[in-house]
């Protein structure tokens, strides 16, 4: 694992908003495990530094870095939420498998939703988990409903971003999060 110097935000803990662990702020963890690729190293610091969106064609590593990326938010933000939406139930499948194997999650921290679970069960889960993997009409109904701590959520991955347009459930997710806080890292 490589460590690299970086500085990052904090919150507020007066407001109920997760603070960062000053311990871990000026690192951040890399994978060596797999090929390492010099561009991935960069977009993954740009994401770790700033709302970024990443643009790349299929195969070269969008998944991997928001695993990198998601990896360092739930470890400078003990308390904080974590989240990757994708557009689909399969894709969301598809998406927890990769991520998962890139960075090595604690399967105690991680958690799948879609719209089959059932509301009750999506509360008790937002209160017990830290990274999440969900449809963003799972997420838009967590947040009309007051289920999701949206002041809580440091990171918000966007799968599929072209697709946010308009009333898409992705820009009214957004838009409901940045309503409750505006420190969250949008990738």
């Amino acid at each position: 694992i490589l460590c690299s110097k970086s500085t990052v935000g904090g919150g507020d803990d007066g407001d109920g908003i997760p603070m960062i662990d000053k311990s871990l702020e000026t690192t951040w963890i890399y994978p060596i495990n797999l090929s390492e690729r010099q561009y991935q190293i960069t977009i993954s610091k740009s994401c770790l530094l700033k709302n970024t969106l990443v643009s790349l064609p299929t195969g070269l590593g969008k998944t991997f870095i928001a695993a990198v990326v998601m990896y360092n938010f739930s470890r400078w933000y003990p308390t904080g939420k974590v989240v990757f939406m994708a557009p689909t139930k399969p894709l969301v499948g598809q998406q927890i498998q990769a991520c998962y194997k890139i960075m090595s999650f604690s399967d105690r921290d991680m958690c799948e939703m879609t719209g089959s679970k059932p509301p009750s069960e999506r509360a008790s889960l937002w209160k017990s988990k830290r990274v999440f993997f969900l449809t963003p009409q799972a997420l838009q109904n967590d947040l009309k409903k007051n289920i999701c701590p949206a002041r809580n959520v440091v990171c918000l991955i966007v799968d599929e971003a072209h697709k946010a347009l308009g009333k898409h459930s992705y820009c009214t997710v957004v838009n409901a999060i940045y309503a409750e806080t505006s420190l969250v890292r949008v990738v």
